[in-house]
């Protein structure tokens, strides 16, 4: 893409409303400055021609009769006449000469009054359209002195003129007056569409939304409608899927405990009772992060309190948490899955680090959350890798540290259930920075 296509691409319009105006109007100016130019290249130099050479004709008509009737005792029944009749003021200089001047002409009614002053008159004068506002002074030198015509503008100006510019700029304006309502209409349900679709994908509530508009549109509508149905029914049947096995799976662990109870001999069953409980917690780990988070409704939730409250638990575990909130945080969320994650997240680093640091604040149109650890870290080769059900990472991070691999996948899915997103990073501390953002 060059350089001109960019430039031309930041000054036009970037929503549906805009550039369907910029369709509907571009084609619409584009015939009226073809129309005004049509007018003005033919009706009005036409016009204004004739109209010149009405004054012009007037004036050489003057001109005769003051040559058919000399002598000043016939100059003012002359004059008189002129003014009467003609809408002149006419006055005679006896002994003038007009000045040896170049003048051009520099406008239209100029350029046509010299135009017909030249073919009517044949004499040499001067036009001055600028020391009187309402009138233009046409000086003629006769053989006595210099003839001064002055006569009104409106007699060289055609007021249709006014008239078509006012019609031209009435009808565009309302044309793209109509223009804007009708298309405003027609994106109105494109609007609620990508509102619906951006809301769905923060995990709110979009029961309320009904396919409406153009053709078009309605299609568009219908098939997210049924995206989402397929959506909540997959994720509702994960769910009673793996309710089912938990459940079926359940009741045999819980006979193999009675029955290694009943053995009674601790050292020989030891380690068939931990095998036991490391299946149970990774079932229910397992069930934790298939479950999902589609049964609970978002609401506004006061994340400031949810934080402290977080942080509360952490230090009754002993973690050392030092938590800052900039002003107060509300948001939609689901409060259950919401404080789950930031559980599992704050609890994994006092897990691992001696001291934690969370920090949340509204960041534009989002809230973006940080918790940083003097930990031993994560290598930045396995931040993707972690987010991957059951994926242990060995050292500090072990098996033996009770975790299963679902701490992060569950935070991601929640995280991202909420339409944000959840990423890992070096933190100032030494250790590991887990930065959440979740939109508003």
């Amino acid at each position: 893409m060059g350089p001109i296509t960019a430039t031309i691409k930041r000054f036009l319009p970037t929503s549906l409303l805009g550039r369907s105006l910029m369709i509907i109007v571009t084609p619409l100016v584009i015939l009226q400055l073809v129309s005004a130019a049509i007018f003005y290249e033919t009706h009005w130099d036409k016009v204004t021609l004739k109209l010149a050479r009405g004054v012009a004709g007037d004036i050489a008509a003057v001109i005769s009769l003051m040559r058919l009737s000399p002598g000043p005792e016939n100059r003012d029944w002359i004059f008189t006449i002129a003014a009467n009749n003609m809408g002149f003021e006419v006055s005679l200089n006896e002994g003038a000469v007009l000045p040896n001047s170049s003048w051009k002409p520099s406008g239209l009614m100029e350029r046509m009054l010299a135009r017909a002053m030249t073919s009517h008159v044949s004499k040499p004068f001067l036009i001055d359209t600028v020391s009187r506002s309402r009138h233009v002074v046409i000086d003629v030198q006769l053989a006595s002195g210099v003839l001064r015509v002055a006569t009104a503008r409106k007699r060289l100006f055609s007021s249709t003129a006014y008239v078509f510019v006012i019609w031209m700029v009435g009808t565009s304006m309302i044309l793209f007056a109509v223009a804007t309502i009708f298309m405003r209409n027609q994106v109105k349900p494109i609007r609620r569409l990508a509102d619906a679709a951006d809301d769905f994908g923060k995990g709110r509530d979009v029961s309320n939304f009904k396919p409406e508009g153009a053709s078009e549109v309605r299609q568009a509508a219908s098939a997210f409608l049924a995206m989402r149905e397929r959506i909540v029914r997959q994720i509702s049947q994960r769910t009673d899927m793996l309710a089912g096995v938990s459940h079926d799976l359940r009741t045999p662990l819980t006979r193999m405990k009675l029955q290694l109870e009943m053995l009674g001999d601790e050292g020989a069953t030891a380690d068939l009772k931990a095998d036991i409980a490391e299946m149970e917690h990774m079932l229910d780990g397992y069930l934790a992060f298939a479950r999902g988070e589609g049964t609970e409704e978002p609401k506004t939730t006061d994340l400031t309190e949810m934080l402290n409250e977080t942080a509360a638990q952490a230090r009754r575990q002993g973690g050392a948490v030092d938590l800052h909130i900039e002003g107060q945080l509300t948001a939609p969320l689901r409060p259950n899955a919401f404080r789950r994650c930031l559980t599992n997240l704050v609890d994994n680093a006092i897990q691992y680090a001696e001291h934690v640091s969370v920090r949340a604040g509204q960041r534009g149109d989002g809230i973006e959350i940080t918790i940083d650890d003097d930990g031993p870290g994560i290598p930045e080769a396995q931040h993707d890798e972690v987010f991957k059900p059951f994926y242990r990472i060995e050292g500090s991070r072990n098996p033996g540290t009770g975790g299963v691999g679902l701490g992060m996948t569950i935070a991601r899915d929640v995280i991202r259930g909420h339409g944000g997103e959840i990423t890992l990073g070096d933190s100032p501390n030494g250790g590991l920075r887990v930065r959440i953002r979740v939109p508003l």
